[in-house]
């Protein structure tokens, strides 16, 4: 239409309606507008000669500010790199999806083939089974949905739409009601059937919905970017530039991304940035106005706490573009204002080496828990701490926590142990699914009659129906006996089980493509076992349960499973270990172990307990945070400006949860660490005196039921005043404190203890968040049984930074701190603009005899442990055990401060299902001789497993 109206305007050259037409054309927008079809949103459209130019105003990012640690050192900063763009210049009508999604297709191929990578900040993902997969779940779930079928509430979603599929996502966008990426049955018929995804691979189906998608958001602007790769390299740029003439809406622009130094360390402090979402836009463009949709800020740690003192000023320009798209000039430039600088209390260094440290002494207890056999079983009176780790469980955890790719089994690339260890697979697969089918359908056994593998299956099944909103969940009667029989009781089968679903109306048959909705209950029921044979070889969960057995059926071998980390480049090897691995000259279990103490493979890679830690360095005289380590880590450059998403999908079922920070969100009983409140409490209430003692029996009965302390039924302590009794930590002691603490004008009254206890636990710091600036989960004070909630157990929960503030208070007798991560802000020419000392939250008001007898009792309990005898700093602590699950091992808590004369830090450690709490004890042993300068770095930072020292007491 443009070439037409311009060949009018040049035939009508010589003539005087030429000016009037031009000076109409000029002054009026409305006719531009409707002879073009042109949307104008942001600026004017006008004939410049017979161009057409468009104006608008344009931002320009301001560059965010640095991130330094105490010392200056710097931990976040910016760079520049190249981004790629695309905007919808396209005019509508039947063929434009054809041209966009040509487009789009040309794109991501030239920018993947420089090895590039597509942005992917949509909420679904390729799973290992190359299955799509939310990467998002609950109300989150629910908003992305309603986002994607056009709900302003979650609440108007409509069933089919709620319980949707990442599939049926997939689906629905991809097809002609949306974006029409696929084929017609027909190409020159679109009246014909039109295939959803024809053409494309799954991944590029996916990366083509991610970016229409994305387009989609900016749709009511036209000529806004929508940018597709950030960080790209100069030949990306080169062969976009080259091809320009079929990539209209296309741009490369320069642009920053934001880099972190050594991330795995810092992540969960630092956080990382991405593209603002609706409610983060809601809020912080209340707070300032210069936000807007197309934003990156800050979506976690510091740099969302912190988002708009980073953030900086954007600056504008006003640029001409043709009706492609392309700049064709700039003016009226206003340069942005760089955001300020953060300082940090965290020492960098400090931050590095505990972390080291945990995953040394993490590692150093799983080697010393493996065993050379298939499966242990706990004995009924068994303590915890006998657990053991069969190195089966080994194999399988590479299997389980997506260590070996399987998916890379079935591909042109695999080798010769992928290979076979497939057939195995695919041949053990369609077994189980038969068995399967002929009990769905014939056997019917009850679940409790069936072997536990198969009730495994069986459970698998029901999963997968439920996740896939077969089984509609919600409209279940929880109460219902035939739910309750297959739920709790496990006296019915599976098929009773889904045959009554049906009955109720309970199952979805919209999912079961019937070929009438008025089919009888057999029909739905079998359409039901064809739905289950068709989906559950694609379930992660269920492929995942094979293998396990497999391997305890001796179909996969140990030696095959080391084979497969050797393809796979999961591990670095010679020749030689291959082949003794291959012979049998070296067995699997000592070339597993050998691995697992040079951390070739971690903890966090294996996910078996434990894998986990945490540790929070304070500096006691100010209450500034030194260290706030959480094991695992994860890499938050490879979520920054633009997610990758296959690191993305890898970290969030990575079974070892490094997205979680285990230093501030995860809670757990204190055990003994809690003692020093009970005996501040019971000192300070006179129910105790300085000098009195009280007699260990082993067991407390004064109430029923009787409470045991730890050294029953082997002994007693005997007779213990209050330094003595945090000392040995004894139980018993503790419980008289939490009696006694409770006798109510002479009568046991839980209620009075807990009230006393709950009063000194709030002195200390411990009923509310510990004041640092990233997310953390609120403490729980115990309100349940004053007796057993003395000695740290009762409902009491506690993150690790919460013990930190508590042994801080401890420390220096009594100064609460509102803690901090925070140091100063500057601006970007180095000028100070704020200082954040941490706030005195409260003072703990105690005798100094109470004071005394709880560092002296503290002093005593490391004077006690023969691993810290060679320390020539004095430490003070307590150690603490928690059983979270009777199956698994218990917490392994330490809290300390040091030196004991004069004390500069306090640290309060835990590693999750760690056994024994000596081993939190041992490994802040080595942090105090890293903070002292005590031994050289290299001697304690191996980068091989730390040896267990001998564990001298359960008594936590």
């Amino acid at each position: 239409m443009l070439k037409s109206i311009k060949e009018s305007v040049i035939n009508m050259i010589t003539s005087r309606v030429f000016v009037l037409i031009i000076v109409f054309t000029c002054l009026s927008g409305i006719l531009i507008y409707r002879l073009f079809s042109l949307q104008i949103v942001h600026g004017e459209e006008y004939l410049d000669g017979f161009k057409l130019k468009i104006r608008k105003e344009r931002t320009i990012a301001s560059t965010r500010g640095n991130i330094y640690d105490r010392n200056g050192e710097l931990l976040a900063y910016n760079e520049l790199a190249y981004s790629v763009t695309i905007e919808d210049v396209y005019e509508s009508g039947r063929t434009k999806n054809d041209q966009l999604n040509g487009t789009i297709s040309r794109l991501i191929d030239m920018i993947e083939e420089n090895n590039d990578k597509i942005i992917n900040d949509f909420d679904i993902v390729l799973d290992e089974n190359n299955q799509y997969a939310f990467t998002v779940e609950g109300k989150t779930l629910l908003r992305f949905l309603a986002d994607i079928y056009g709900k302003s509430k979650t609440e108007d979603l409509e069933y089919a739409e709620r319980t949707a599929t990442a599939e049926e996502v997939i689906s629905y966008l991809a097809g002609t009601k949306k974006f029409a990426i696929g084929e017609y049955l027909d190409p020159n018929d679109r009246t014909s059937d039109f295939i959803v995804g024809s053409g494309y691979t799954k991944e590029k189906l996916l990366q083509m919905v991610t970016i229409r998608y994305a387009m989609s958001l900016n749709s009511y602007q036209k000529y806004i970017a929508t940018t597709v790769a950030k960080d790209v390299s100069d030949e990306t740029v080169a062969m976009i530039m080259e091809n320009a003439d079929v990539l209209d809406g296309v741009s490369v622009t320069e642009d920053t991304i934001r880099k972190y130094v050594d991330s795995v360390y810092y992540s969960h402090i630092i956080g990382y940035i991405g593209k603002i979402s609706d409610d983060e836009y809601a809020q912080l463009s209340e707070e300032d106005e210069k936000y807007s949709l197309t934003d990156i800020v800050g979506k976690s740690g510091i740099e969302q706490y912190m988002e708009t003192t980073l953030q900086g000023t954007k600056g504008t320009e006003t640029v001409y573009v043709d009706n492609m798209g392309k700049v064709i000039e700039t003016s009226d430039r206003k340069e942005p204002v760089a955001g300020n600088n953060v300082y940090l209390t965290i020492d960098m260094n400090l931050q590095k080496a505990v972390y080291n440290l945990l995953e040394q002494k993490i590692a150093g207890i799983l080697v010393s828990k493996i065993r050379n056999i298939k499966e242990f079983t706990l004995g009924e009176n068994e303590s915890a701490s006998k657990l053991q780790i069969p190195i089966y469980d080994v194999y399988f955890a590479l299997f389980n926590n997506g260590v070996i790719d399987t998916g890379n089994f079935q591909k042109d690339t695999a080798k010769d142990t992928e290979k076979a260890v497939y057939q195995t697979f695919l041949n053990k697969q369609a077994s189980v699914v038969d068995m399967l089918h002929t009990e769905l359908a014939t056997n019917a056994t009850t679940y409790n009659n069936l072997s536990l593998e198969y009730q495994m299956y069986e459970l698998a099944i029901v999963s997968m129906l439920e996740d896939n909103g077969v089984i509609m969940t919600d409209e279940i009667d929880k109460e219902d006996s035939t739910y309750l029989a297959w739920k709790k009781d496990e006296v019915i089968s599976l098929q009773e089980y889904l045959t009554y679903l049906i009955s109720k109306g309970w199952i979805d048959i919209t999912k079961l493509s019937l070929e009438s909705q008025y089919s009888d209950s057999e029909e739905i029921y079998a359409r039901l076992i064809d739905y289950i044979d068709e989906n559950l070889v694609k379930d992660s969960y269920f492929n995942k349960r094979l293998y396990k057995y497999m391997l305890l059926d001796d179909q996969i071998t140990g030696a095959q499973v080391c084979m497969l980390l050797f393809e796979q480049n999961i591990i670095d090897g010679t020749d030689e270990e291959k082949q003794a691995v291959q012979s049998g000259s070296k067995s699997a279990y000592s070339f597993m172990l050998e691995k697992i103490e040079n951390l070739d493979i971690t903890p966090a890679q294996l996910a078996l307990d434990p894998c986990s830690g945490s540790c929070v360095v304070t500096d006691t005289q100010t209450g500034e945070v030194l260290a706030l380590v959480t094991y695992p880590g994860y890499d938050n450059n490879r979520l920054t400006n633009s997610i990758d998403s296959d690191y993305y999908n890898k970290i969030y079922y990575d079974l070892s949860q490094p997205m979680w920070n285990y230093a501030t969100q995860q809670l757990s009983a204190p055990g003994s660490t809690f003692k020093m409140v009970s005996a501040a409490t019971a000192l300070e209430n006179n129910v105790v005196g300085l000098n009195e003692t009280i007699t260990c029996k082993g067991t407390w009965d004064t109430l029923s039921p009787p409470a045991r302390c730890w050294i029953a039924p082997n002994g007693s302590h005997g007779p213990l005043d209050i330094s003595g009794a945090i000392e040995h930590s004894c139980n018993y002691f503790f419980y008289e404190v939490g009696y006694r603490l409770s006798r109510n004008n002479g009568v046991y009254d839980s209620d009075t203890g807990l009230e006393k206890l709950a009063y000194y636990a709030d002195q200390f710091g411990l009923s509310d968040k510990s004041g640092v600036e990233i997310s953390e989960s609120a403490p729980k004070v115990s309100d349940f049984d004053a007796i057993r909630s003395a000695i740290g157990q009762g409902t009491n929960n506690y993150s690790t930074v919460g013990l930190a503030r508590y042994v801080t208070t401890v420390a220096n007798s009594g100064n609460c701190y509102n803690l901090s991560l925070l140091s100063k802000t500057t601006d970007a020419d180095g000028n100070l603009l704020a200082d954040y000392t941490p706030t005195l939250r409260n003072t703990v008001d105690l005798k100094q005899s109470t004071w005394d007898a709880i560092h002296l009792g503290m002093r005593k309990v490391v004077e006690d442990k023969d691993y810290y005898k060679d320390l020539t700093i004095q430490v003070a602590g307590k150690t603490g055990t928690a059983q979270e699950n009777r199956k698994r091992a218990n917490h392994a808590l330490f809290v300390c401060y040091a030196p004991y004369e004069q004390p500069q830090v306090a640290i309060a450690t835990r590693i999750a299902f760690g056994y024994a709490s000596d081993y939190a004890a041992q490994v802040t042993k080595d942090i105090v001789k890293y903070y002292f300068k005590l031994e050289d770095e290299s001697s304690l930072i191996t980068g091989t497993a730390e040896s267990t020292n001998v564990v001298q007491s359960a008594g936590d």
